[in-house]
């Protein structure tokens, strides 16, 4: 991990440059090839969670029918994993997947929180780390419900300005919870 991590880290809780280098300890960094699986819905996830470097990498569900919805698009400096799968050592409800190559930060998330048991500081920043995750799922539900596809289309490019160049079409309209045709219908309407 570099000094734009430790950075990173400490905007969620301070944490010292001996709570970092235990980090380090543990941490490995790695490149993963598009379309990577790290879980898959169904089975038991490894007990590795992910610091999103750089790349977009995406969670979602297969239905009985075949169909996949893209429930999180996540984008660098962002944390990453099934994490209720790791906690209840159950099978993952979704698949992960990357969309991009991507850089990432592993670490195992059980020593991890053995780690939280003795140092105050790791603890309060996997503490602000899960509070930052519960608040981005409310704003995602909160956008399902109260916005139309258009505004949630133009709030995802604020949010990655780029999206278009990134990644298919198929996959943004899933993620917004509209059909591709929709999305063509918005993408038409804004002049894209």
């Amino acid at each position: 991990m570099k000094n734009a991590n430790f950075t990173f880290l400490n905007s969620f809780a301070e944490i010292d440059e001996v709570g970092f280098k235990k980090l380090e300890k543990i941490a490995s960094y790695k490149t993963l090839k598009k379309h990577e699986i790290i879980a898959k819905q169904g089975e038991i996830p490894s007990p590795n969670v992910y610091m999103l470097i750089s790349g977009i990498m995406r969670a979602y569900i297969n239905t009985e029918s075949g169909k996949q919805y893209n429930k999180k698009l996540f984008v660098p400096k962002s944390f990453v994993g099934p994490l209720t799968g790791i906690i209840t050592k159950k099978p993952s409800e979704l698949t992960y997947e990357t969309l991009t190559e991507c850089k990432v930060i592993e670490l195992n998330f059980a020593i991890f929180m053995d780690m939280c048991k003795t140092d105050i500081k790791l603890s309060n920043l996997y503490n602000r780390v899960l509070e930052n995750i519960f608040i981005e799922y409310e704003r995602r539900n909160l956008e399902l419900m109260s916005i139309d596809a258009t505004q949630r289309y133009l709030n995802l490019r604020q949010r990655i300005p780029n999206i278009d160049d990134l990644i298919p079409q198929f996959q943004i309209a899933s993620f917004l919870n509209i059909t591709p045709v929709q999305l063509s219908r918005v993408r038409k309407k804004l002049n894209y």
